[in-house]
């Protein structure tokens, strides 16, 4: 079976690692967000493919959602000794990656072939690519001004309400190599329970993408990010209220309608109208269980639809 996943941050990471012990990982292709990438120290940073590739390989922290398991901070605590820029957490085994792909790049190599070469160097058996190899950066327009991603997720810690949402660069960046490719060929198509606006937003927002799932001709479901109303972790929910008129199923919906058949939906929300096909489980994946009940969730409403 070959099965797609637009993923973000933790929640993409965690169904990706749930989709890839439910089938055979070869055949999972996973299309991380970039509009989170940054440029920290002189250092291309990619959290949230690190945080897939990371989750998928063993190496995630687990307990703060991201960074490395087992990092140490010597080169950062050094960094704010001597007054350099020490808000972005930058860990001593993640700067490795770091300096790996920043030099990669500098060389020329596209974002998806040094990606592909450190996944592959990790031991990931799926394939992980970017949405697209060029420059798409994620900007928040809030009641302090307009703010890139990382300022006002990280250093800010997304205190700020959000009153939209925009992805420079991505009306002209092409989809990776391969994205498309995947698409096409798939089975099925699965979006994340990842923040709609921030973390799969800037994967549809890339041209290409978006319309190569309105023509899809295979079942596509998304899983809500949402459990009674809350997300897990992260602004999620409030982003819905705020911009999206409710912190419900149908909100979730709303954010990808035309592009999916189903949304799986946590138990806590049973009750909700979703204006969409529903499939309800309990969605929280903190152990091999919770990813086994929402891949098989996934996996068994993709054949009911076919």
């Amino acid at each position: 079976m070959r099965v797609v996943v637009l993923a973000g941050g933790l929640g993409g990471s965690r169904l990706a690692r749930a989709l890839a012990e439910s089938i055979d990982p070869a055949g999972l292709t996973i299309v991380g967000n970039v509009g989170d990438d940054v440029e920290i120290l002189g250092l291309h940073v990619s959290p949230d493919l690190d945080t897939i590739l990371y989750t998928l390989t063993g190496r995630l922290d687990e307990t703060k959602g991201w960074g490395r398991a087992g990092e140490t901070w010597n080169a950062l605590e050094t960094v704010a000794e001597l007054g350099g820029e020490s808000w972005f957490r930058l860990g001593d085994l993640d700067l490795g990656v770091h300096l790996v792909r920043t030099e990669a790049l500098r060389r020329g190599e596209p974002l998806s072939a040094v990606t592909d070469r450190i996944a592959r160097a990790f031991g990931l058996e799926p394939a992980l690519l970017p949405a697209t190899d060029e420059r798409v950066r994620t900007w928040l327009a809030t009641p302090a001004g307009e703010l890139p991603f990382q300022e006002w997720f990280v250093a800010r810690r997304h205190r700020d309400e959000v009153d939209g949402v925009r992805f420079e660069g991505a009306e002209a960046a092409r989809p990776a190599p391969g994205v498309l490719e995947a698409l096409e060929a798939a089975d099925l198509i699965a979006i994340a329970p990842s923040n709609p606006f921030v973390s799969i937003g800037p994967i549809l927002a890339v041209a290409g993408i978006r319309e190569a799932l309105e023509r899809r001709t295979v079942p596509a479901v998304a899983v809500s990010p949402l459990i009674g109303g809350e997300a897990v972790r992260g602004p999620a929910a409030r982003m819905l209220a705020r911009l999206g008129g409710g912190t419900g199923p149908e909100q979730v919906t709303d954010r990808y309608k035309g592009l999916i058949d189903a949304l799986v939906i946590d138990e806590a929300d049973a009750d909700e109208a979703a204006g969409i096909r529903t499939i309800v489980t309990r969605t929280l994946m903190e152990d091999a269980e919770g990813r086994q009940r929402v891949a098989e969730a996934v996996l068994e409403s993709a054949a009911a639809l076919r």
